[in-house]
């Protein structure tokens, strides 16, 4: 090659670094695992990124851009392992994190504790500055005020602050000018300016955005400048970005600013490259399902764009920024299978992890996993597993399911408790005969039996849950396309469609490393807000086309640091505008998507609102005030596409590589057994069958057909 054209996509795992590289030039997708680091996460991506250099043959200033998510200040979040923090406030808000939204944290438990507040009430500092609800100061803090605030600050020890004034989203300048005094006042210590970060209306929200923000910022700047310094040891000069909760990427300054764009940025990529796979190939609805060690996730996408959510919980915390919707929902392959004191069947919650792991890892593991019952029912191949980097001790598996039949796997070590929100439910546990004896017939059809019972069970729940998160949304699944990901995703695929109705799965050729392809095709992406809070009127209408101005503007603003300054206005860029309407009176408000680029009036956002109004409710209001709350815009500069993978033309009816039996509905079956990478373009096959791939396997259960398309998709389909 003789430009840089190669973009490295990188997902940091508790288990593996995955990494993807694309190189459009050459039609190139190569994907690699590399055994996390979770002491220093950046040496495993280090170690990753030299060797995916090696496979692709490319040369280090060959690569255009490299995209990384991580999981690190969303783990210091849940942990409660973050920076030392303190908060600045109005004065007579001291109490702002202590009461919070003054609910009950469990309705039906009286016991319930609440979570412990992010900052401890003697790191709370009061301040003399406060906006009125029309953005006019009412407080103006004084030098003394300031000097005797940094003061404080100083002597409580903090690594970083933040800073929340009354009705600060009102007139974001005048909080960041609080924030920016005390930078002055005190060099080196972070303080972020809520209003600055996400000026949206309800403090206690703002205030946690503001507060977890400068909670991860130390440790995110430490591990950026550590990732930075490897990936330059290599020789990589290209840009770095790092991928971001709203399924897009930010450069590595941006997230350094503002690390709480970044919490949820892996399955953020994910979807992402769901959302792509869809455009690409004219589906209208996808069900995204990323199963991995510990849980799955599901994500809706309707028209090939993935569905935000402005309302979250982090580690028990609310977050109100811009993310993908993703949801947990259940079981994942390293899931503990056990039996409760009835004899009842269970999956979960607890998680065997990377260490030790499922029993059929060798690695000291005594309780069954929904890997061992893979295993058991020979759905994945103990020879093959990892491309055969990894050999599996299905004898271990069995030996342990069979121990649930005979009732020494009860409550899971450590959980005098379950949760019974988990996937779960009920099948006997008991085997037959297996509870009986030690013969080693009887023993392996009561480890088969355990095995697809949990199956069953694991599905159950799945499919519970998915069902009530599409009627949530008034969708039904059986007119979606779903597509699994991750790990385990394309293996338990088929048994939750075949749960949920869906008829149609399209599983990618990366599966495995699939949220890693998403942050290598990530498009730039930020989301703007203001909060108006005030009547749709002609004064209202004319209030909010001018709040989306400068928001444009902000955000053309921000494309341009992205790149050093370097962003060519003529590149293309995508606004979304969108504002938070309600009925005077109502609790909630709607996301009311407005025209880009047209002049805006109190009639043309009223009939936009009415419209949304009676699609969802099925009523209009024409005689009510209409209230705006918050202004909302979305940029977006698309990055250059990834190749398609290159798939050959196939043969028509591939030949089988081997053929094994596989235990599914209850019954075993002769499958044929294909390889993934020998599959071409128009090649079928029918169930039963297995297609085995270096990172994940796929099953295609009786009364199911494969055929494999352009984009080396392999599409299953219900007869």
């Amino acid at each position: 090659m003789s430009s840089s054209t190669a973009r490295i996509g990188i997902d940091v795992g508790g288990t593996f670094t995955d990494l993807v590289a694309a190189v459009p030039d050459r039609g190139l997708i190569v994907h690699h695992k590399e055994p996390s680091t979770p002491a220093d996460p950046s040496l495993a991506v280090a170690d990753g990124l030299a060797a995916i250099l090696g496979q692709a043959g490319l040369r280090p200033e060959e690569v255009a851009g490299l995209t990384h998510g991580t999981t690190i200040g969303l783990n210091a979040i849940i942990q409660r392992r973050g920076a030392r923090i303190a908060l600045v406030v109005t004065e007579g808000y001291r109490d702002l994190l202590e009461i919070g939204r003054s609910r009950m944290p469990s309705s039906f438990d009286l016991y319930a504790g609440k979570e412990e507040p992010l900052v401890p009430r003697n790191r709370i500092v009061e301040i003399p500055a406060r906006l009125g609800p029309g953005g006019d100061p009412v407080t103006e803090p004084s030098e003394g005020d300031l000097d005797r605030v940094a003061a404080r600050l100083r002597d409580s020890g903090a690594d970083a602050a933040a800073v929340v004034v009354l009705h600060g989203y009102t007139r974001p300048a005048f909080e960041e000018n609080v924030a920016a005094s005390l930078r002055e006042r005190l060099p080196g210590l972070p303080v972020t300016a809520s209003a600055t970060v996400w000026p949206e209306v309800r403090e206690y929200e703002r205030a946690l955005v503001a507060c977890l923000n400068a909670y991860i910022q130390p440790l995110m700047d430490d591990y950026f400048a550590r990732l930075e310094r490897r990936v330059r040891g290599l020789g990589v000069s290209a840009p770095i970005f790092i991928s971001a909760s709203n399924g897009g990427s930010m450069s590595l300054r941006s997230a350094a600013e503002r690390p709480i764009e970044t919490v949820l940025s892996g399955p953020a990529a994910g979807v992402a490259a769901a959302a792509r796979l869809a455009r690409e190939s004219d589906i209208a609805g996808i069900i995204t399902f990323d199963m991995g060690g510990t849980s799955s996730d599901i994500a809706v996408t309707v028209g090939g764009t993935p569905e935000l959510a402005t309302h979250t919980t982090v580690g028990g915390l609310p977050l109100i920024l811009p993310v993908v919707a993703v949801n947990a929902i259940g079981a994942g392959g390293g899931s503990v299978v056990w039996a409760d004191g009835h004899g009842v069947l269970k999956v979960g919650p607890t998680s065997a992890g990377a260490d030790p792991g499922p029993v059929a890892y060798g690695r000291g593991g005594d309780r069954p996993t929904v890997t061992d019952c893979y295993l058991v029912t020979g759905l994945i191949d103990p020879a093959t597993f990892l491309g055969g980097r990894m050999r599996l001790d299905a004898t271990a598996s069995a030996k342990a399911l069979s121990g649930i039949a005979l009732g020494e796997h009860a409550t899971p070590a450590g959980d005098a408790t379950p949760d019974r929100s988990a996937a779960s439910g009920g099948g006997a546990a008991s085997g037959g005969g297996a509870a009986s004896g030690g013969d080693a017939e009887e023993l392996a059809a009561g480890a088969e039996e355990v095995a697809a019972g949990a199956l069953r069970v694991a599905t159950a729940g799945m499919a519970t849950e998915l069902q009530k998160i599409m009627a949530q949304r008034g969708l039904d699944p059986r007119r979606f396309t779903l597509v699994p990901f991750g790990g385990a995703g394309p293996t338990h695929a088929a048994m939750l469609a075949e749960e949920v109705g869906v008829a149609h799965i399209v599983v990618p050729p990366t599966a495995a490393t699939f949220c890693a392809l998403g942050a290598a095709g990530a498009d730039l992406r930020r989301d703007f807000a203001r909060s108006l809070r005030r009547t749709l009127d002609d004064a209202g209408a004319a209030r909010l086309a001018g709040v989306l101005a400068e928001l444009s503007e902000q955000a053309h603003d921000w494309l341009a640091g992205q790149h050093g300054g370097a962003h060519d206005p003529a590149d293309p860029v995508r606004l979304s505008v969108a504002a938070d309407m309600r009925y005077a009176g109502q609790a909630y408000e709607l996301r009311v998507p407005l025209p880009a680029g047209t002049d805006l009036n109190a009639e043309t956002i009223a009939e936009a609102f009415h419209a949304e109004h009676e699609r969802l409710y099925g009523f209009r209001d024409r005689r009510a005030p209409i209230e705006l709350g918050t202004a909302r815009l979305g940029v977006v500069s698309p990055v250059a596409e990834l190749p398609p993978a290159a798939v050959p033309p196939g043969t028509g009816r591939p030949a089988p590589a081997a053929r094994r039996p596989v235990l599914l509905a209850g019954a075993w079956h002769d499958a044929a057994v294909h390889e993934r990478t020998a599959l071409g373009v128009g090649d079928t096959l029918t169930g039963p069958a297995i297609v085995e791939q270096d990172d994940t396997t796929v099953v295609v259960p009786p009364g199911w057909s494969g055929d494999v398309d352009r984009a080396g998709n392999l599409h299953l389909r219900k007869a």
